[in-house]
């Protein structure tokens, strides 16, 4: 096994870690297409591209284009503007009270 391997091995174990310990779903959906390509990667190196091409267009494709749809459907992704105006809104009502 190589170094490069092992480093890969590494930063998949970080990858899933990270991923199942970050409070925001963006991250976290993020998180899990650095480690489908990396899986990818991974399975170049050992000698099976069609696992490869395969966990590249399923893993980080189309379950990563699922989850930013439903996040964007249960309101996961927030565009910046509204958090500022959700923060100055309860900062608002923390004063009156």
């Amino acid at each position: 096994m190589t170094v490069f391997q092992l480093m890969l091995m590494t930063f998949l174990i970080v990858c899933a870690v990270s991923a199942s310990f970050s409070r925001n779903l963006l991250n976290s959906v993020l998180i899990y297409m650095s480690f489908s390509l990396v899986m990818s990667i991974l399975w170049v190196c050992l000698e099976s591209p069609d696992l490869a091409i395969t966990e590249a267009a399923v893993g980080a494709g189309v379950t990563s284009l699922l989850f930013f749809a439903t996040l964007k459907k249960i309101r996961g992704i927030v565009i910046e503007r509204e958090v500022e105006k959700r923060e100055k809104e309860e900062e608002e009502a923390k004063e009156h009270e």
